[in-house]
């Protein structure tokens, strides 16, 4: 059996789309994910994303991360599919929604005019400081508490973008080795359902910085989800406005974030293919 693919990438969060409306959903799909997203014996990507039919919704998508884990929501996939849907033909309006494990997302798309798609705009829905929707182990939202990892303790955030983050406010995150610690914020046990964990330096009112160990992947270049968080957390930290585009640097790019006065979250950023293949099973 032979499987079409694109890979695509926001900011260099990159994964392999299958088109599931044209073709059947693959079968074994957490061990395709393994397989497909290693970067020395497979195609390369932080994780797998099936375009599927829906049936409240323009599409859905499903997303696992590299290590065969299902994850609920992925700003940076989401973007991705939304450029995919319109060049393919499938809609040819530049609004558009898709199912997630973590609800129904918006989309806004901005394209040439050769019609393609470079920027998307993605109505996030609401944030969520409710310990059991993250979930994290607290009797009160875990907003500027104190954290243990590896002996140091940290004021972090924890916030749910429908997916589970914490927020770590630091100073010179370059130099933090986030390789030998993320996996230990990521399994932290005050968080069940393990954790996204996002470092994150203020450069101005209207700037931030950050690096992000995604459970189930490691650090990856960017985290839309993540960048969402972190400028939730930071607001919520009384470091940021409402209402005002956040500037988030990653390392893959930047993306723009408006958190609102109704909770929701909006983020803009870009969506890049790179190549398409055939990959025998």
């Amino acid at each position: 059996m032979r499987l079409d693919f694109v890979k695509m990438h926001g900011l260099g969060n990159d994964y392999i789309y299958v088109d599931c409306i044209r073709s059947s959903q693959p079968v074994d799909i957490s061990p395709l994910a393994i397989r497909l997203s290693d970067r020395h014996f497979g195609i390369g990507a932080d994780g797998l994303v099936l375009i599927l039919p829906s049936d409240i919704a323009d599409c859905r998508m499903r997303m696992f991360n590299a290590d065969g884990s299902e994850g609920r929501m992925c700003g940076n996939a989401i973007r991705c599919v939304g450029k995919y849907v319109r060049e393919a033909g499938y809609t040819d309006s530049d609004m558009l929604t898709v199912e997630t494990m973590s609800g129904i997302r918006t989309l806004m798309l901005a394209h040439d005019s050769s019609q393609n798609v470079h920027s998307v705009t993605v109505d996030m829905g609401e944030a969520s400081l409710n310990p059991q929707s993250i979930p994290v182990i607290s009797d009160t939202p875990f907003v500027s508490k104190p954290i243990t990892v590896s002996g140091c303790t940290y004021i972090a955030t924890a916030v749910s973008m429908g997916n589970p983050h914490l927020v770590v406010p630091m100073e010179n995150i370059d130099c933090y080795p986030l390789e030998k610690y993320g996996p230990e914020w990521e399994h932290h046990p005050m968080f069940p359902d393990r954790v996204n964990t996002e470092i994150v330096e203020q450069l101005s009112p209207v700037h931030i910085k950050m690096r992000v160990w995604e459970r189930g992947s490691g650090e990856t270049l960017a985290c839309g989800t993540g960048a969402c968080a972190a400028v939730v957390a930071f607001s919520e930290m009384g470091l940021v406005q409402r209402d005002v585009p956040v500037t988030v640097s990653l390392k893959g790019g930047d993306l723009s974030i408006r958190y609102l006065s109704d909770r929701r979250v909006l983020m803009t950023g870009p969506a890049v293919t790179v190549f398409r293949g055939t990959v025998d099973l």
